[in-house]
């Protein structure tokens, strides 16, 4: 996704400078072009070597080298990069910023840039809430820079609150987000993901393996492209780090029906990702059933079908996309939900396919669509199909609105 992007990134004096190392890493590790900038007081807290060494660029923190005369030219550097990132960013550097001051390499590339600015604040909390920083935080955000909102959690003084520095994964996919073509700009979508469970008691339930992957995938992968998601995601301890996305967190078939119904009304794309339970208990005991007899007997009833109930209502504009994990006869069980569904394509996973399905990391689907026509993928990780789904998504929608 970053191949041959170029990232500038502007380092200033904070106990949190050291996980630029790993924001490097990260970097390089999608293939982006990466150069580091340093104010002088950063040098205390990492070294210009260790950014050298991963950056694989030389790592500049003055206006020129007083040995031989080389003069840094800021206004190259600024025109370099497709975005600049400067983390952390110090209550100082961000009131330099605010106001234009000019005592450093860094502060002449930012204002000298014409790229996209984000910027990632780390302080103490007193500090961070502070009038003056907040402030300024104010004015930046005016000037078209992008905060990267600060975590909440243990500070370096020892108390805790906000002020903490964006984890460098966090601050990787901000930067995606801003690289990546927004092909659904303006567009709302609602993606559903994980596995429900339905209670039996009130410790045990039924429910299934699904681990929620695929479908937070799917919401990054649509924010990044400039959607407004919103994900109803069952039990799962996954979290989202792309911006933009609205969670809501539910338990029961019943809670899943309920609130994808509510919100489908007001968006333009749905994709039904999550494995919802087809049966619930019909009633829960109040207490925990305790184990007497040797066999044990579940009612169960049908839950609603939250997908056809979707494409039951579902206008001509807006495009529907259902899943289906299937053990056999799978492309005709697909090619008969797609119709019976009303969606515009299906995403036919297979557990028959080796370390694909619940819990993988990747995936190898088939896209079948209205006309029984159907889209074979190579195995890929969950992040790829993702890509590829929110890319036939934005075909469907361009084709819709002719």
């Amino acid at each position: 996704m970053l191949k041959g992007k170029k990232i500038l990134i502007g380092v200033t004096a904070s106990i949190a400078a050291y996980k630029v190392a790993y924001l490097v890493r990260i970097l390089k590790k999608e293939n982006a072009e990466v150069k580091v900038v340093m104010t002088p007081s950063a040098f205390d807290f990492i070294t210009p070597l260790t950014l050298s060494v991963l950056s694989e660029n030389p790592v500049l923190s003055a206006f020129s080298n007083k040995e031989d005369g080389t003069w840094n030219n800021h206004v190259d550097l600024a025109l370099w990069a497709d975005v600049m990132v400067i983390a952390p960013a110090s209550a100082n550097t961000l009131s330099k910023m605010a106001h234009g001051a000019c005592d450093n390499l860094l502060m002449a590339v930012y204002l000298s840039a014409k790229c996209q600015v984000l910027f990632a604040p780390a302080m103490d909390l007193d500090m961070y809430k502070h009038p003056a920083t907040q402030e300024n935080i104010e004015k930046l955000k005016s000037f078209g820079n992008e905060m990267i909102q600060p975590g909440y959690g243990e500070l370096a003084s020892g108390l805790i609150g906000e002020g903490r520095m964006a984890e460098p994964e966090e601050i990787a996919e901000h930067i995606k987000s801003q690289l990546t073509e927004k092909k659904l700009k303006g567009k709302k979508a609602l993606v559903n993901a994980g596995p429900t469970y339905e209670a039996i008691d009130p410790v045990r339930f039924v429910g299934n393996h699904s681990s929620g992957k695929m479908g937070v995938a799917i919401a990054e992968e649509l924010a990044r492209n400039g959607a407004e998601v919103t994900l109803v995601i069952g039990p799962s301890d996954i979290t989202t780090k792309v911006p933009g996305i609205k969670r809501v967190d539910i338990v029961s078939a019943e809670e899943m029906y309920t609130v994808c119904s509510s919100e489908f009304k007001n968006v333009d794309v749905a994709v039904m990702a999550a494995a919802v339970a087809d049966y619930a208990p019909v009633s829960k005991a109040d207490q925990k059933i305790k184990k007497k007899e040797n066999e044990f007997s579940l009612s169960l009833t049908k839950t609603k079908d939250v997908l056809l109930h979707l494409g039951s209502v579902k206008t001509a504009k807006q495009v529907l996309v259902g899943f289906a994990l299937e053990t056999e006869n799978e492309v005709e069980n697909a090619k008969e939900k797609v119709k019976r569904k009303n969606a515009d394509f299906i995403v036919l996973n297979s557990l028959n396919a080796q370390n694909k399905g619940f819990g993988a990391d990747s995936n190898k689907v088939v896209f079948v669509d209205n006309n029984s026509s159907l889209e074979s993928f190579e195995s890929k990780s969950k992040k790829e199909v993702a890509s590829d789904i929110v890319h036939k998504i934005a075909k469907i929608l361009k084709s819709k609105s002719l």
